[in-house]
Order: C-alpha cells, then sequence, then structure tokens
C-alpha cells in the first residue's frame, strides 16, 4: 500500500469522524428547536392541542350504543382529561340536555376542535362552561331559553 493511499484513507476516517461529531453536536439546533433529519426541524415546545385539550382538532364516530346526547358528551370527553361536572354543581336543568336522544346528523362530527363538538351535540339552546382548574364542562341554557318550558313541550 502507497504512503498516498494510506493517508487518502486516514483522512476519510477524520472527515468521516469530524462529519459524525458535527452532525451529533448539531442536533439540537436551540432549546426550542431540535434537529430530527437533514431536512427536518421540529419545534420542542408543546402542541396547540396539548395546551388547549378542548381545542384539539379531532373527527369522533359515536358507536351504536351511544343513543343519548349525555352519553355522545360523555364519550367524546373520554380521552380529553375533561370530565362532565355532576348535576349537584352544573345548572339543574342538565336533566333537560343529558337525556335527549343523539340525533343523526350528530353520528359522526368533524373534523372540528372538541370545544365546537360538544356545543354542537348540545344546540342553540345551551352555552358551555369550562373549568380548566378541574378540567370540568357543563352546560347551561342560554337566557333566551331560560324562562320556563311551554306546557306543549313536555
Amino acid at each position: 500500500m502507497s504512503l498516498n493511499t494510506l493517508l487518502l484513507q486516514e483522512s476519510r476516517a477524520a472527515l468521516t469522524g469530524l462529519a459524525a461529531l458535527l452532525l451529533l453536536h448539531g442536533s439540537y439546533a436551540s432549546a426550542q428547536t431540535l434537529v430530527v433529519d437533514r431536512y427536518t426541524v421540529l419545534a420542542a415546545t408543546p402542541t396547540a392541542a396539548e395546551q388547549d385539550l378542548l381545542g384539539g382538532i379531532d373527527r369522533i364516530t359515536f358507536p351504536m350504543d351511544v343513543v343519548t346526547v349525555g352519553d355522545a358528551l360523555a364519550a367524546a370527553l373520554e380521552s380529553s382529561g375533561y370530565r362532565l361536572a355532576v348535576s349537584a354543581k352544573s345548572d339543574a336543568s342538565r336533566e333537560i340536555l343529558m337525556p335527549l336522544p343523539l340525533p343523526d346528523a350528530h353520528r359522526t362530527l368533524g373534523p372540528m376542535p372538541l370545544r365546537l363538538a360538544l356545543q354542537t351535540l348540545a344546540g342553540p339552546a345551551w352555552r358551555l362552561l369550562e373549568d380548566p382548574l378541574h378540567r370540568l364542562v357543563a352546560f347551561e341554557r342560554c337566557p333566551a331559553f331560560a324562562e320556563e318550558l311551554p306546557s306543549w313541550s313536555m
């Protein structure tokens, strides 16, 4: 083996080692970004859905055993970390909303934010209330629908 060939092999090995060192050192572009591939840089911050649990975009399809609005609300909240407030702490008119039948038009929702899906399930007569501290949601009747129910609606 000639001296030139030996020098060329050592140079290649040194350059390969230097490239590997630069690649490892350069894998963190800054405290807020992470280089994961040659042309891919990810933000090292939570996504919008991770920060706002009810704001995440999702498509929800309810199985056939979900038959009431209350069942659908509970199923939609299942993986969100939120839950429905118990009756004693929420509006007493909750007993009107929860047993309503789930419309076929609501059997599949989205893609839309979970917050909007919950409001869609409840309908325009209800306002969504959020308690991010305890991760609870509840509904109250909108003022236009807060008066006594007509006798024919019962």
